[in-house]
């Protein structure tokens, strides 16, 4: 039953002990290798059928899609923030904290061997796509702020009197809603409320803590349209 008609075609089996990402590339690698030193024109190795070849190439798959979708999504978010603020300073500002907590998310899935897969491709680019918001609700009011004159301690001080509430709010809200898929009994769901929250989470408090701290230091010389010889807060 190993064998068509003619014999031409025969399945090679190979056992494996999981599923996991790093068996199936270490065994499509070591095929693949092999395939390479038979220079017989008689026989050919195709890569690869069964459950653990469709794995195999979801795997490459979702591993090349990656970088370009991160590439796309950050360059629309870039893009976007240039338009609507209309300054670099601003647009790094907000997307820079995303990018660290981006780099954190992967972090995280490695040290809880949490793998690359299609269920877990899309989490990354989800929380750039929301955690945006928390950061342009912050330096919208910043920023308005800034352009009546008021000093950059002062106009921080408004900004998260008038947002501050609404961007904590906001992330608590998202992440408890998606921190309920941690007791779902499947894994994929498991992994991406953890993730999920994770990221609603840390952008959060990126917005928060990151986001005034890097515009402090792009704003350092601003110190209001008309500046006394001391800092004055108005109650």
């Amino acid at each position: 039953g190993l064998l068509n008609a003619d014999a031409s075609v025969m399945p090679i089996l190979i056992f494996l002990a999981d599923h996991k990402a790093e068996t199936l590339r270490a065994v499509t690698d070591a095929t693949k290798a092999f395939a390479a030193l038979q220079v017989s024109p008689k026989a050919k190795f195709l890569l690869a059928s069964g459950n653990a070849g469709v794995m195999a190439a979801t795997n490459e798959v979702v591993a090349a899609a990656e970088r370009p979708i991160l590439l796309w999504v950050f360059g629309a978010v870039i893009a976007l923030c240039l338009i609507t603020f209309r300054s670099l300073r601003a647009s790094l500002c907000i997307v820079l904290p995303l990018a660290i907590v981006s780099y954190m998310a992967y972090a995280l899935m490695v040290f809880l061997g949490i793998g690359l897969k299609t269920s877990t491709l899309p989490v990354v680019a989800l929380g750039v796509g929301i955690g945006v918001d928390y950061g342009i609700y912050i330096f919208a009011r910043l920023q308005s702020a800034l352009n009546a004159g008021q000093y950059f301690e002062d106009a921080m001080f408004s900004a998260f009197k008038d947002a501050g509430a609404a961007v904590v709010f906001t992330g608590l809200t998202l992440a408890i809603g998606v921190s309920t898929w941690l007791f779902s009994n499947l894994k994929f769901q498991a992994d991406m409320g953890l993730l999920l929250t994770f990221m609603f989470l840390v952008n959060m408090v990126g917005a928060i803590m990151l986001l005034p701290a890097m515009a402090r230091w792009f704003w350092r010389h601003h110190t209001g349209h008309t500046a006394p010889p001391f800092p004055i807060r108005k109650a």
